[in-house]
């Protein structure tokens, strides 16, 4: 039985937890993360993909959330500038005539509060366009003929959480995935908890003794708090899911939509990898299983049709090439629809007896800051002062200009990228330019000592070498085919059907993978 001893025990390996487990390894803390399943696999890695501040919420006065995420928006971007970027918006406006349409005096209010909630250094604010002269009227039916841009960001949402678990390792951690919290005892001097481990070789048992607990299990928190603590019902959650469809790409430029559906909710329509629009989302109550969740023939039929009120290419469900679903877990509230409910989030700290702090609601777009509150806490409760490091902190591969995160890697990031084309002239401009995307100045470790094709090994699947798949095993915690072509890349949308199966004999022929 393998034994860590540790200040902090993370329990939940999702942008949150992996967010925590950054930030106190960063300070001197010692540190596991452990989490049942892969990183991100499942609400943080099924998302709409955005950094935003969240226009909608203003409807619902939620102003001190929407500030919170738009100065958190672009201390993102200069965090990560390979896997975030920025993204402008069109909001399609039908004059006041369709059912739930908000009319226009109150949008032009709305985006005049989104610029000036918070400073902005480098995302241009808000504007009117003519769509009948502007590209992204064109894909619109014709009725649209006015509407509103502003900004917002893109990010890769698995790759997300997978970087700051790995500057957390990087910083001391132990990150254990596939290692379920099996069981918990509170004790006088900390926590007792044993993890079941589901390693190349079979099941093991792992023994934690940490001084305090973090309960970042996301839509399991309300569950694990009741086991931790033997006290049901302190905490409940609104479990909301969330689905989207993937279909062929409905427009050539590089914008994306906002579109007002007549029962209130807001529905995105996203350039995605290229040759695909993503949808979504959808905002319905759920009480179904966690490990299954899954989008609905219903949730897939709105989509398509709220889609088809606003472009001139039709869809249906049969046009539908990839869907995903996740469970957002929101702090209960008052709110009488899936929509209204609230996306900040609450910590919950318990002295009563060893520290344990849980982690309900919150956003990708808000994971840094209350990472950053969640362990203020923890230093406190452990007697452990040091100050918050993480808004002026790369992660990793976002370096790309120098150590500290500024808007040069956002602004310049297609000269970067073009540089290591210089210096990689024998790669591909595709595969570059994935790589580049992927994994910044971490295509360095990728690369090293490798000076020529034959040098990334066998060509796995099409676009997928050997030297890619070692790298994410060995660095980020990668065990499947799933984990490779729909978390650490999104290359599931861009093979042939059997391909997961075809990566999965490989993995098997390996008899298993390095251990980190």
């Amino acid at each position: 039985m393998k034994r860590f001893e540790c200040d902090v025990l993370v329990v939940g390996g999702g942008i949150n937890g992996a967010a925590i487990a950054r930030d106190a390894a960063g300070r001197g803390l010692r540190v596991v993360l452990c989490e049942k399943d892969d990183l991100a696999q499942h609400t943080s890695s099924a998302s709409s993909k955005l950094i935003h501040g969240g226009l909608r919420y203003l409807e619902h006065y939620e102003f001190g959330l929407v500030r919170k995420a738009l100065i958190e928006r672009e201390t993102l971007l200069r965090s990560a500038p390979h896997i975030m970027h920025p993204l402008r918006f069109v909001m399609p406006h039908m004059g006041g005539k369709g059912k739930g349409a908000r009319p226009a005096w109150l949008i032009r209010t709305g985006l005049f509060l989104y610029d000036r909630l918070a400073r902005r250094e480098f995302l241009p604010g808000s504007e009117a366009i003519d769509l009948r002269d502007h590209a992204a009227g064109l894909p619109l039916l014709p009725q649209f003929t006015r509407g509103f841009m502003y900004s917002d960001g893109w990010v890769d949402d698995a790759r997300l959480v997978v970087l700051n678990a790995l500057d957390a390792h990087e910083r001391g951690a132990v990150v254990l995935t596939h290692a379920r919290c099996a069981a918990l005892q509170r004790q006088p001097d900390g926590w007792s908890a044993t993890l079941d481990s589901q390693g190349g070789h079979g099941q093991a048992h792992i023994h934690i003794h940490a001084r305090c607990l973090v309960n970042a299990a996301g839509p399991w928190a309300a569950r694990f708090l009741q086991g931790a603590t033997n006290a049901g019902g302190r905490r409940a959650l609104r479990l909301i899911k969330g689905s989207h469809i993937v279909v062929p790409r409905l427009f050539e430029h590089p914008h994306a939509y906002i579109f007002q559906h007549a029962d209130g909710r807001i529905v995105f329509a996203l350039p995605y990898e290229g040759a695909f629009t993503l949808v979504g989302t959808t905002d319905v109550d759920y009480r179904g299983e966690l490990d299954k969740v899954a989008i609905s023939a219903e949730e897939t039929r709105y989509l398509c049709q709220l889609v088809n009120g606003y472009f001139t290419r039709q869809i249906t469900p049969a046009d539908v090439l990839w869907s995903y679903a996740g469970v957002r877990p929101l702090v209960e509230d008052e709110a009488a629809s899936a929509a209204q409910a609230t996306r900040d989030f609450r910590l919950e700290p318990d002295m009563a007896g060893a520290p344990l702090l849980s982690v309900f609601g919150g956003k990708i777009t808000t994971s840094r800051k209350l990472a950053e509150q969640a362990v203020d806490w923890i230093g406190a409760a452990l007697g452990h002062a040091a100050p918050a490091w993480t808004a002026g902190a790369c992660l990793p591969g976002g370096d790309l200009y120098g150590p500290e995160p500024g808007k040069r890697g956002v602004l310049e990031f297609d000269g970067w990228r073009a540089r290591q084309a210089g210096r990689y002239p024998w790669l591909p401009p595709a595969l570059l330019a994935r790589y580049a995307r992927a994994y910044g100045t971490r295509i360095h470790t990728l690369l090293a000592r490798r000076n020529g094709m034959a040098d990334l090994g066998l060509e796995v699947l099409p676009g997928l070498y050997e030297a890619e798949i070692d790298y994410l095993t060995t660095h980020e915690w990668a065990r499947s085919s799933t984990d490779i072509l729909w978390r650490r890349t999104k290359l599931g949308l861009h093979v042939a059907p059997g391909s997961a199966a075809l990566l999965d004999e490989w993995f098997g022929a390996r008899q298993g993978v390095p251990a980190l």
